[in-house]
C-alpha cells in the first residue's frame, strides 16, 4: 500500500517537503493544512481538560500521527505513554521526535497489538475513529479497546456530528438517510502518488450510546469545540 499521506508529512518535519499534500474528492482538490493540523501546538486548556477526564498511564494514542498529543502526554504524565499508527512513517517521525515508545499498528487490531488490560486511558483525536466504518465496526472497536484497557480505564474520542448543518461542508462529505449517521470518502496525493480511499462513519453522539450500549462502555461526557465537532468521554459502565 503507498502512503503518500504519512511520507508528506513526514518530508515536512525533515524539511523535505516541496510538494502540497492533496486532499482530492473527484474534482475536488483541497491542500491539506499540514503544519497547522500536526505540528502547531494545542492550547494548555486542552490537556487541562483531558487532565480531568482522568487520562493516566499506561496511556495508548492511537492514530498518533507524528505525536503531537502523545508527545506532550509524555511530558505531562509519569509512566508508559504509547503512539499508534498504521503508518510506519509517522512512527519514524514520531521516533524522531523524542517519543519513547511508537509502535505501528491498526487500530481496529488492538487484541492483535497489545496484552489485556494493557492501558488505563485511550486517546483518538483525528476523527480517525470513523475508519471502523460502520456501527457493527464501531461495536467491534468499542469490544476491542475494553480487552485491552483496565477495569477502570477512560476513553477519549472524536467525530463529526453527521446531523450538524456544517458537516456537509466537509471534503468527501455522503448523505445517509438514516439520523445520526453520515460518510466521508477521499483520497490523499503527494508528488504523484495516489493513496487508497479512505472511508470515514460520522456517527452523531446518539450514535456512539447506541454502539455503547450492553457494551463494556458508557457515554459520560460530550462537548462541542464547533458545531460539527465533538469529544466523547467514555468510561468502563
Amino acid at each position: 500500500m503507498t502512503d503518500p499521506y504519512g511520507r508528506a508529512i513526514r518530508d515536512h518535519h525533515r524539511g523535505e517537503r516541496t510538494d502540497p499534500l492533496w486532499c482530492v474528492d473527484g474534482d475536488d482538490r483541497v491542500e491539506h493544512p499540514v503544519e497547522r493540523y500536526y505540528f502547531a501546538e494545542r492550547d494548555d486548556a486542552v490537556y487541562e481538560t483531558l487532565d480531568d477526564d482522568g487520562l493516566a498511564t499506561p496511556l495508548v494514542d492511537l492514530g498518533a500521527g507524528v505525536g503531537r498529543d502523545v508527545r506532550r502526554f509524555q511530558r505531562r504524565y509519569d509512566g508508559e505513554v504509547v503512539g499508534l499508527d498504521p503508518s510506519g512513517h509517522l512512527v519514524e517521525t514520531m521516533r524522531e521526535r523524542g517519543l519513547e515508545r511508537a509502535v505501528e499498528g491498526d487500530m481496529f487490531a488492538l487484541r492483535e497489538t497489545f496484552d489485556r488490560d494493557r492501558f488505563r486511558a485511550a486517546y483518538a483525536h483525528g476523527t480517525q475513529v470513523g475508519l471502523a466504518r460502520s456501527r457493527h465496526g464501531l461495536r467491534q472497536f468499542l469490544a476491542d479497546l475494553a480487552v485491552v484497557t483496565t477495569d477502570d480505564a477512560v476513553a477519549v474520542l472524536d467525530s463529526y456530528d453527521p446531523d450538524a448543518d456544517a458537516a456537509r461542508d466537509l471534503l468527501g462529505w455522503r448523505p445517509d438517510p438514516t439520523p445520526g449517521l453520515g460518510y466521508r470518502a477521499f483520497h490523499f496525493e503527494y508528488e504523484g502518488s495516489v493513496g487508497d480511499t479512505l472511508v470515514f462513519r460520522l456517527f452523531s453522539p446518539a450514535v456512539l450510546r447506541e454502539a455503547c450500549a450492553g457494551s463494556a462502555w458508557r457515554v459520560d461526557e460530550v462537548r462541542y469545540d464547533r458545531p460539527e465537532h465533538y469529544e466523547a468521554v467514555l468510561r468502563k459502565a
